[in-house]
């Protein structure tokens, strides 16, 4: 190197670097003004080069890979890393000099690839190199920012070569199957409300506001209706007064008669969620729960709006607090909810990841048509689901995770992940035509199901005579004969789910897809956005509570933020009262004016 004008030492990784150093340390480095310790002292690192700023298009970053795909070959194809060990042992052993001038083939090979890769970057970082000098075929190379978004999604736009399966596709949307497919199933459909005519009275504003609390007509422990009245409690508060078309803060005060019952001396009529809340209101903290979980807007951001809006002093532990309590309020309701779905006739389930501090978790959610709740789990093992689902003997609607094969009970698998899946298959193997043959055929199948399924309703009567249709596509698996791998796969991944895949048949009510189940995954996808792992593990089941609270009001048709501000935890009493609410305000008598005065004096 005493020949080179400054010489640079060129390597791939740190092994030859931390060795260089290691022979320094052991035997003395070279004189500082040597042409070895220039070298040494300015070499260079190629690999810290690529890494995180050039992307070829292998699976790797390993020096052979690379050169490789830039058209260098090794002289020896058995060329590896760990054969050279082989080779340098042999030769140790025996002196054999073939097997000497293998290895020191294969290493001028390594920096002759190593050459190849430093033209190529300069190529790349210096285009007025390529120009001057000649380096075979021009590269193809694109540059980060050219490149538009690309943002990865769960949920891609469904495209498909086969018009049958987008129209199946379309089918499957949540929005179409509530409002199309389950009316025809018996389900109602909610009616509209009516829209009010504004008035052009004016609402006087006052500084303060007065409300009485009215008490239960009987203990809520042992049901006596005797009860001797107790304490007179009340207390004034911050809180939000909703009218008709605003919304305006007021100062609030509470009053509530409690009593105590005879029989067994308990004392009821305290009415905690309008006195747990020190001194802010339970308007305000319904309409922050409402913001963080069923719009999902941000804790930071909601402070803000707050305080700007209405002239607040929230500060994120008050507002942490709100939270907190709020799910220990309605603990009870997610068990119930999850007490219902477990005991009915069908059980949609999915899961999904979850970012608890930078620790992996998993959520899952259990629906059918009317609630959802949301369960955190620190793994993906099949055992969470079975014990959730061990009394449950209704049908299972899922997708093929190999976690729900041990439940005992009729399983439905997501006809849905099967179509997009072998979808891909097809535009994998746009030549096999006997994978083709298969993807016809199911979609020959499903179509005419589906038909049904919209004419009709998920109603067993009607679909039952697809079964017939259904025997005759197996006959087809079990009488072809297919060579390629794609089709053999697919033949054995629709004989191995033949009692799952059209159980739908045979049931009322059963979908054919899972969609319900990822809809309700979608919230908490949104909701985990929001949140960014930022959480802790007791933070993120306060979120899962207040959300299965939310989804089945959705599901419910039940409007969420009445829900929260009624303090009411039992849904079914909530919806009760809401229908008697509009039953008396449809049959009310209109009023009839008879003269300004006599209307005054009204």
């Amino acid at each position: 190197m005493s020949g080179i004008d400054r010489p640079i030492l060129i390597h791939y990784g740190s092994f030859e670097a931390t060795f260089l150093k290691r022979m320094c340390h052991r035997y003395g480095a070279p004189p500082q003004d040597s042409a070895a310790a220039k070298a040494i002292a300015s070499s260079i690192n190629l690999l810290s080069i690529i890494y995180a700023q050039v992307y070829f298009p292998t699976y790797s970053n390993g020096l052979k890979e690379i050169a490789r795909f830039l058209g260098f070959e090794w002289t020896n194809p058995s060329s590896s890393g760990l054969q050279s060990v082989v080779w340098r042992h042999e030769w140790e052993a025996s002196g054999d000099p073939v097997v000497r001038e293998k290895l020191i083939a294969y290493n001028a090979d390594d920096c002759a690839a190593l050459n190849v890769v430093v033209h190529t970057l300069r190529r790349i970082f210096q285009p007025e190199f390529s120009a001057t000098k000649s380096l075979g075929s021009e590269l193809e190379i694109v540059h980060e920012e050219s490149l538009g978004k690309n943002i990865p999604t769960k949920w891609p736009a469904f495209k498909s070569p086969l018009p049958d399966l987008e129209h199946i596709n379309r089918a499957a949307r949540w929005n179409y199957q509530r409002d199309r497919v389950f009316v025809r199933s018996g389900v109602t459909k909610k009616k509209k409300k009516p829209i009010r005519k504004a008035t052009s009275s004016k609402l006087i504003e006052t500084p303060q506001k007065v409300s009485l609390l009215v008490a239960p007509t009987s203990c809520p422990e042992c049901g006596d209706q005797e009860g001797i009245k107790g304490r007179l409690l009340s207390r004034t508060v911050h809180d939000l007064v909703f009218g008709r078309d605003s919304v305006k803060r007021r100062f609030v005060k509470y009053i509530a008669q409690t009593y105590r019952c005879r029989s067994c001396g308990h004392e009821y009529g305290l009415h905690e969620p309008h006195f747990h809340g020190y001194k802010w209101g339970l308007n305000v903290r319904a309409y922050f729960i409402y913001h963080i979980v069923g719009l999902q807007v941000p804790q930071l951001t909601m402070r803000h709006s707050l305080n700007k809006l209405f002239g607040f002093n929230l500060t994120s532990v008050t507002l942490h607090d709100f939270k907190v309590v709020a799910s220990k309020l309605y603990l009870g309701t997610k068990k119930k909810i999850l007490e219902r779905i477990v005991n009915g006739t069908l059980v949609h389930a999915d899961e999904t990841r979850a970012n608890i501090k930078g620790h992996q978790a998993y959520v899952w959610v259990l629906t059918n048509m009317r609630e959802a709740v949301y369960i955190l789990a620190e793994s993906r093992e099949g055992e969470i689901i079975q014990c959730l689902l061990r009394d449950f003997h209704g049908v299972l609607v899922s997708d093929f995770y190999t976690g729900y094969s041990a439940i005992a009970c009729p399983q439905q698998k997501c006809l849905v992940h099967l179509m997009r899946d072998l979808n891909a298959e097809i535009l994998d193997n746009p030549f096999d035509e006997e994978m083709k043959s298969i993807v016809v055929g199911f979609a020959d199948l499903l179509r005419p199901i589906v038909d049904t399924i919209d004419r009709r309703g998920l109603k067993r009567y009607f679909l039952r005579k697809h079964l017939v249709e259904v025997d005759r596509f197996y006959r087809f698996l079990g009488t072809s004969d297919f060579s390629s791998e794609a089709a053999v796969k697919c033949k054995k991944r629709f004989e191995k789910n033949r009692d799952t895949l059209f159980t739908f048949l045979s049931y009322d009510g059963v979908p054919w897809n899972n969609n319900n189940a990822e809809h309700a995954i979608k919230a908490f996808a949104g909701l985990r956005d929001v949140v960014s792992g930022s959480t802790t593990k007791a933070g993120l089941n306060d979120y899962l509570t207040l959300l299965s609270v939310a989804q089945t009001c959705k599901y419910r048709g039940l409007d969420f933020l009445d829900f929260l501000r009624s303090g009411e935890t039992d849904m079914d009493a909530f919806a009760r009262c809401r229908r008697d609410t509009e039953h008396r305000k449809e049959f009310r008598p209109a009023r009839v004016r008879s003269s300004p005065r006599s209307w005054e004096q009204t």
